[in-house]
């Protein structure tokens, strides 16, 4: 069994997610099919992960492949998690992860309920919702959470979460969960945003209004082994923990997906089995060098967050101050394979690195060259986080 360096890793890294300048990609399509999936939690991630990868990317050319090709699809899926999938990866989710997230999402309605007083009958309760959103949704427009509550009486429904005058105490409309759980079901999806690129403002649609060649989702175990798949071939090599973690499933689930895919076992530098493609050329060979590189990632970046077993990339105590307690990533600065810190803005829009490490000239100047490209990118667009880390929100910025 090949053992595999960290420093393999990183090199592999720069050239599979496109993170080198040399090994960017040439168009959405392209750094699509090489990164599995992006994160879509936060709506501007998905612009900034590509805008680090992509040659001459424009806003537009994301906003085309999302609203108007839709070779891009958000989705509900692993983690409970927003990912904007290529449209050929769907029906693999959508019967795999979006499954598994489906049915907590509905338990979770059946506690909503009970919470709002809704004992009785719960579960004809939910048909009758379901079956009155999709119809309200049958004439093919798409529509808000809000203009949907005014249609749906059901979904206005209200109950009360949390300690009342507190943070996140209140009374909140059953509405948003119903929905939610039909998304993850894939029986609707976010169509337009209604907002700017940096939010999340999504009106609703029916799958065969949004998609109207879409395939059915495949079984569980063949969704799961299509998924893992590609994680190999954009993550691998990686342990069978960063695979549990990832896909959010079971120990049980990973082992039958990687055993379908004919996974091949090589050791890892920092301790452990690994797992690649059958075809993976690191089975058998070293991977080549590569020239070191810089790259500002966003929060949630699909690299950042691929593994989570993380040693060859982050030092350990950097994680306090770049991660939330739930394993968030904020804003990342890279050098040379490895995260070094974060970057935030100003109140005028600039990009500033925020650096933690002694990474000497080329490094600082290779940064900073980053940060004036990303600055010029969003031309005065703030980025506001709801996954700011505590790094970037100590910066103190000029």
């Amino acid at each position: 069994m090949r053992m595999v360096t960290d420093r393999e890793r990183r090199a592999r890294l720069a050239r599979r997610h496109g993170l080198a300048p040399d090994h960017r990609y040439a168009d959405v399509a392209a750094a699509t099919q090489a990164m599995t999936a992006w994160h879509a939690t936060e709506a501007a991630t998905v612009h900034l992960a590509l805008h680090a990868r992509v040659h001459d990317l424009r806003v537009e050319d994301v906003e085309r492949a999302l609203y108007e090709e839709r070779s891009l699809v958000k989705q509900l899926a692993m983690r409970r998690t927003l990912f904007a999938f290529p449209r050929d990866l769907l029906p693999a989710a959508l019967g795999s992860a979006s499954a598994r997230v489906a049915a907590q999402e509905e338990k979770n309605l059946y506690k909503w309920l009970t919470a709002g007083g809704i004992h009785e009958d719960q579960a004809g309760w939910i048909e009758k919702a379901y079956a009155a959103t999709l119809a309200a949704l049958a004439d093919g427009e798409p529509r808000t959470t809000t203009q949907l509550r005014e249609l749906v009486p059901e979904l206005d429904a209200r109950f009360r979460m949390g300690t009342p005058g507190k943070k996140w105490g209140g009374e909140f409309p059953i509405g948003r969960w119903v929905i939610g759980t039909l998304a993850a079901q894939g029986r609707l999806m976010r169509a337009t945003n209604l907002g700017h690129w940096r939010l999340n403002k999504p009106a609703w649609t029916l799958l065969e209004s949004w998609l109207p060649d879409a395939p059915a989702p495949l079984p569980a175990d063949e969704g799961y082994a299509e998924i893992v798949r590609r994680w190999l071939g954009t993550f691998g090599p990686g342990t069978e923990a960063d695979v549990v973690w990832w896909l959010g499933s079971t120990k049980s689930a990973v082992r039958a997906a990687l055993a379908a895919v004919g996974a091949v076992e090589v050791g890892l530098e920092g301790g452990g089995t690994g797992w690649v493609l059958p075809d993976d050329p690191i089975a058998t060979s070293p991977e080549p060098e590569i020239e070191p590189w810089a790259a500002l990632l966003p929060t949630l970046d699909p690299t950042v967050m691929g593994w989570k077993q993380r040693g060859f990339y982050l030092d350990a105590e950097d994680v306090a101050y770049l991660f939330d307690s739930n394993g968030n990533a904020g804003n990342t600065a890279w050098w040379d394979g490895r995260i070094v810190g974060a970057w935030a803005q100003d109140d005028e829009g600039r990009v500033h690195p925020i650096v933690r490490h002694d990474i000497g000239d080329d490094g600082r100047k290779a940064l900073e060259a980053e940060a004036e490209r990303l600055t010029a990118w969003l031309d005065g667009v703030v980025i506001t986080n709801v996954y700011a880390s505590r790094q970037m929100k100590d910066a103190r910025l000029p």
